[in-house]
Formats: structure tokens, sequence, C-alpha cells
């Protein structure tokens, strides 16, 4: 299968780009600047974005291109990518976000319409619907807090740098999310453009964590003393406007997919998870 991976430089996009390329695809990938290796692509231009899908003729694109501080990237550049997935009759699957949701102490189900109540999460909201109305077969993937290696994760490097002092800062005890490892995630979109489904899923881990439970986690499996990362709440960072509580149902993927999503626990430690009581 011709595989295009936009964002491929990026965390997520690179694990895509490494397995479906490991499973025997002819991957091609995009990234802002041509020092990745990739090829170098503005998503906000639209026309460069129809003339590099048209020249590859990819079988299937995965979208995991994202700035979180830009409209611009996050909503017009999906539309840009749908259009030109459509374009070539190419199978879509757009990495969205539970960034979507206002956040609530019950978990949001698949299909459950966005509310967002920040610029990011509007942003995401937008481009669902743009990819939705122009390439109605797309998946769209709505995810949580990626985690990784230090190497190619913020979420990682921030903790452990929190913990050995070398960056001020805190994280946050009240902003609780589902993280899940990045190449878990990456697995879960490959395997999902395998089946025929369409439409909105929820790929995340299945334990609820705050960012100062999983900075915690993280020191503590890197030798370092959890102890040492500051912590308060979003409203004492002056934060007030971010969704707190944003948990997804996975009931759905969980059912449909073969491939594990693991508690983060488990994909940090690389130890079992304790069973949930």
């Amino acid at each position: 299968m011709r595989t295009l991976v936009v964002g491929a430089s990026g965390h997520l996009g690179s694990e895509v780009a490494r397995l479906a390329s490991a499973a025997g695809s002819d991957v091609s990938g995009t990234a802002t600047t041509a020092a990745t290796g990739w090829s170098p692509l503005d998503i906000r231009d639209s026309s460069a974005v129809h003339t590099l899908i048209a020249s590859v003729r990819p079988e299937l694109i995965v979208n995991a291109a994202y700035r979180a501080t830009e409209w611009s990237t996050c909503a017009d550049g999906a539309a840009n990518v749908a259009l030109a997935a459509a374009a070539c009759d190419a199978r879509l699957i757009h990495v969205s976000s539970d960034a979507v949701h206002a956040g609530r102490p019950t978990p949001y189900g698949d299909d459950e319409p966005p509310t967002p109540i920040y610029a990011y999460g509007a942003a995401k909201a937008a481009a669902e619907t743009a990819v939705t109305a122009i390439t109605p077969t797309a998946i769209l993937v709505r995810t949580s807090l990626i985690t990784g290696s230090a190497l190619s994760c913020k979420q990682t490097r921030l903790a452990l740098d929190l913990a050995r002092g070398v960056r001020d800062g805190a994280l946050f005890t009240d902003e609780i999310r589902c993280p899940l490892d990045a190449t878990d995630l990456a697995a879960a979109i490959l395997e999902l453009a395998t089946t025929d489904y369409t439409g909105v899923i929820n790929v995340a881990g299945p334990q609820a964590l705050s960012r100062a439970d999983l900075g915690r986690l993280t020191a503590a499996t890197h030798g370092l003393d959890p102890a040492a990362i500051r912590t308060c709440t979003a409203a004492e960072a002056g934060l007030g406007n971010r969704p707190l509580d944003i948990r997804l149902d996975t009931t759905r993927a969980r059912a449909l997919l073969k491939t594990r999503l693991r508690p983060v626990s488990e994909s940090i430690t690389g130890s079992p998870a304790p069973p949930q009581h």
C-alpha cells in the first residue's frame, strides 16, 4: 500500500511511518522542512498540498500534522489534505484530539459532538467538520495525551526536566487525560486503515491520570524523585479556560481492533499494570 504520512517528522507521524514501512508499505512523508529527510510541505498552502499528493498518488493518507497555536494548520490544513485525498480517491485517516471536548467527570463516547472551550479545541473541531464534509469515508481518530521516549515525546522530556530541576514549571493535578503510547496509537491507526470503518472513533489509553501523576510515574520509571516535580491546579497557574477532566470511552475501538491499547503505567514501565478493582 502506498502510504503518505502528513507530519512524518512529528512524534506520532514518525511512528506511523516506521510501522507502515516495517509492514511493507511504500511510505512517503511530509514535514515543514527538508532537513528531516521527508518532503517539505506547508499544509496551509492548498496548491502545494494538491501538487504533492497528486504526485505521490497514495492509497492511504494519515494526517498527523498539527500546531496547537495555529488555526490555519489545524483547521485549514486539514481541509486542504482532505480535498487532495478526495481528488485522488485515497483513504484518509485524520488524527483529532480530545481537546474538542469541554471536559466532565463522565467519559465521552465516540459519537458525541464537539464542545470546545479554547482555541486549539475549536480548531480541531473545525477540522473534523471539514474532513467529514469533504471526505465522508474518512476515519477521524480522537486521541488523548501521547506518550513515548524522551527522545521524541515532549511530555516525557518535560517531566524529566522538572524532576531534574533543569526547567521551571509545574504539572497540573486537576487536568485528567487518558494517555496512550505513540507506538500503540500508530499501530491502531494502521489497523483501522484495513477496516471499512468510517467516522469518529476514540483511540486512547484505558487509564485516566492527571498530568501530575503521569509526570511522577515517568520520573520514577527513570530513577528520579517524583516528589521533585512541582504541581498545581490549572487555575493556580492562571489557565482557567482549559478543559480539565476529559476521559474517552474506547469501548468501540477495543472491540474493533486487535491492537492492544495498553495502560500508560504498563507502556512506561514495561511491566503489566495492576488489575483495576
